[in-house]
C-alpha cells in the first residue's frame, strides 16, 4: 500500500471510529465542583421557592429526586423535608435533590390545579435548566402525606414526557371518593378546601383514579393507626397498581400513625434508598 492510500484507508478509519463513537464512550465529569442554591424562585408567591443540591462529577445522567412537603395542602414547609434530603445525600451522593415549596391553599385559591402547576412549574425549570447546571431531566419524587398526593397525581396524570422513573408515597391520600372517607373527621374539611366538588372532580384528583398501565414504579408507605389517611388508601392503591401490572411495593406499619420514628423510620428509609438505587441509576 503505497503513501497515498494509506492516508486515505486511515482517514477514512478514523471517520468511522468517530461516527461509531457515542457520547457515553467519551463521557467524562464535566462539573467537577457541586451546586448548592437555596430558595430559588420558579414564581411570584412567596413559596414558590425551592432548594437545589447538585452533587460534584456530575454528568448529563445525574437524575434528581423532587421532595415535596405535606400540610394538609394549606400548611407546611419544604424545611420539613430537610431529614429526608440529607439522608439521601449521604446514601446517594451521585443524585440531586429539589427540595421545593408550592402555593399553600385557602378557601379562595383551592390546591387543584394550582399545587399541580407549581410542581409542574419546577420540572420544567429542570428541563430547560439541564445543560447549564449539568443534569439529567430525568426525576423522582418522594412526597409525605399531601405532597405524596401532588407527587402521585403528577406522576401518573401530568408526566406527558415520560421523566419520572419512580414515585414513593408516604401516608398520601390516593383516592377522595373511598365511602371511608364518609364521616371521616377530616373528609369535611377537605371537600370544602376542594370546592364542595362533585364525584368526577373528586376523581380527577385522585391518584386511584389516575393511574394507568404505563404508571413509573410507585412505592407506597401507609400506617394501620393513621387517623387522617383511612387504611383502604394504601391497601386500594395496591390492588389497582397490581391490577394494572404497574412495577410497586407497598409497605404497611399496623401500629404506626401518620409518621411513624424509631425502627420503622429505619425501615423505610432503607427501603426507599433500595427504590432509588434501582429506578435512579445512571442510564
Amino acid at each position: 500500500m503505497n503513501t497515498f492510500k494509506k492516508i486515505i484507508f486511515l482517514s477514512l478509519f478514523a471517520l468511522l471510529y468517530l461516527g461509531c463513537s457515542s457520547d457515553s464512550d467519551i463521557e467524562t465529569p464535566i462539573a467537577p465542583q457541586a451546586y448548592i442554591a437555596q430558595n430559588v424562585s420558579y414564581g411570584a408567591d412567596d413559596h414558590q421557592v425551592f432548594d437545589i443540591y447538585l452533587p460534584k462529577n456530575r454528568t448529563m445522567k445525574t437524575k434528581v429526586v423532587i421532595l415535596i412537603h405535606g400540610g394538609s395542602w394549606i400548611t407546611g414547609d419544604k424545611s420539613e423535608m430537610e431529614l429526608i434530603s440529607g439522608l439521601l445525600s449521604a446514601s446517594h451522593p451521585d443524585v440531586g435533590i429539589v427540595n421545593m415549596n408550592y402555593t399553600l391553599a385557602d378557601a379562595e385559591n383551592p390546591p387543584f390545579p394550582m399545587q399541580i402547576d407549581d410542581v409542574s412549574a419546577v420540572v420544567d425549570y429542570i428541563s430547560s435548566n439541564k445543560s447549564t447546571l449539568i443534569m439529567s431531566d430525568n426525576i423522582g419524587f418522594i412526597g409525605a402525606s399531601s405532597g405524596a398526593h401532588l407527587s402521585l397525581l403528577w406522576s401518573y396524570a401530568y408526566d406527558t414526557n415520560n421523566q419520572v422513573d419512580m414515585v414513593c408515597s408516604i401516608v398520601g391520600p390516593v383516592n377522595f371518593t373511598d365511602p371511608a372517607y364518609n364521616g371521616h373527621p377530616a373528609y369535611q374539611s377537605l371537600y370544602q378546601l376542594f370546592g364542595s366538588p362533585s364525584i368526577d372532580f373528586l376523581e380527577t384528583v385522585s391518584p386511584y383514579h389516575r393511574a394507568t398501565t404505563t404508571s413509573p414504579p410507585t412505592l407506597l408507605f401507609y400506617g394501620g393507626m393513621d387517623p387522617l389517611v383511612p387504611t383502604s388508601q394504601g391497601e386500594d392503591m395496591d390492588e389497582k397498581l397490581t391490577t394494572l401490572g404497574v412495577t410497586h411495593e407497598f409497605h404497611f406499619y399496623p401500629e404506626e400513625g401518620h409518621g411513624w420514628e424509631g425502627a420503622n423510620l429505619l425501615d423505610t428509609s432503607s427501603k426507599i434508598s433500595t427504590y432509588i438505587e434501582r429506578y435512579m441509576g445512571s442510564e
